[in-house]
């Protein structure tokens, strides 16, 4: 159950930028499903990044382990938070659209990632979990944006 929080204490603040410097288009959010404070965000350009400090402070978790760097689906997993899947490639088809290479998984909370399939599908918009097992997974691709799907 969350808590209400007065309005008062909301009336100082102001929009700022706090980062991080190389997202992009952010088109692919999840919360960790016990600590509150905890947020993933996938960018058009910029990986996977991770605060655990509500926005304070951003780590990018994906460079080096994903050959793309945009991100179309982020899901963590309900039953275990340690195992998130990134679908890569914009989903949102447009003059200029990043393709990807696939799902990646990880099941150490961010510090691992490997890509477990479905290289050829271009763009991935979604990725749905299971509840209760985190290895039952549902990816909605697109494909090929410009040219035929095989």
């Amino acid at each position: 159950m969350s808590q209400q929080v007065d309005p008062r204490y909301l009336q100082a603040l102001r929009w700022r930028c706090i980062g991080p410097p190389r997202g992009g288009r952010v088109v692919a959010v999840a919360g960790h499903p016990t600590q509150p404070m905890t947020f993933y965000f996938g960018a058009c350009a910029g990986g996977v990044w991770k605060t655990e400090d509500g926005g304070q402070y951003w780590q990018n978790i994906t460079d080096g382990y994903l050959t793309s760097a945009a991100i179309g689906a982020l899901t963590v997993a309900e039953s275990d938070p340690n195992v998130i899947y990134v679908g890569t490639g914009e989903s949102t088809i447009r003059l200029d659209v990043s393709y990807g290479d696939g799902v990646y998984k990880t099941t150490d909370g961010g510090q691992t990632w490997r890509n477990i399939g479905l290289r050829d599908t271009k763009h991935i918009g979604e990725i749905r979990v299971h509840p209760q097992n985190p290895d039952w997974v549902y990816v909605a691709a697109l494909g090929h944006a410009f040219g035929p799907n095989e």
